[in-house]
């Protein structure tokens, strides 16, 4: 389980950094994207691969290590909704310049030979 992890966020983070190095806006939007999910399932695997597994503590006496960790879970949350909005945010900037330039490339060239 613990390779197929390392593959997804490593197969996102590549797809994002490839994408963040495109020409036009909505694609590096689209790999700013796939970076924030890499970093979140990252973030997310952190806390243990445990299944069915209680997030939080019921029992001091059992033993801890059976319990998952609740602080990674709580971090991804708040990525998530913070990701979102920051997208959202970047989608009207990226409409908005279009719309005054005319184009959508980065450098705001046509970038045609």
């Amino acid at each position: 389980m613990e390779l197929v992890l390392a593959a997804a966020i490593g197969v996102l983070a590549a797809s994002g950094v490839w994408l963040l190095l495109r020409p036009r806006t909505f694609q590096v939007i689209i790999g700013l994207t796939l970076i924030s999910y890499a970093v979140n399932l990252f973030i997310f695997s952190i806390g243990g691969l445990r299944t069915g597994a209680d997030p939080v503590l019921r029992d001091v006496a059992g033993d801890i290590a059976q319990y998952a960790d609740p602080l990674p879970q709580a971090l991804v949350l708040t990525a998530i909704v913070i990701g979102f909005a920051t997208t959202s945010l970047f989608l009207v900037v990226l409409l908005t310049s279009r719309g005054l330039t005319g184009n959508d490339h980065v450098d705001g060239e046509d970038g045609t030979p």
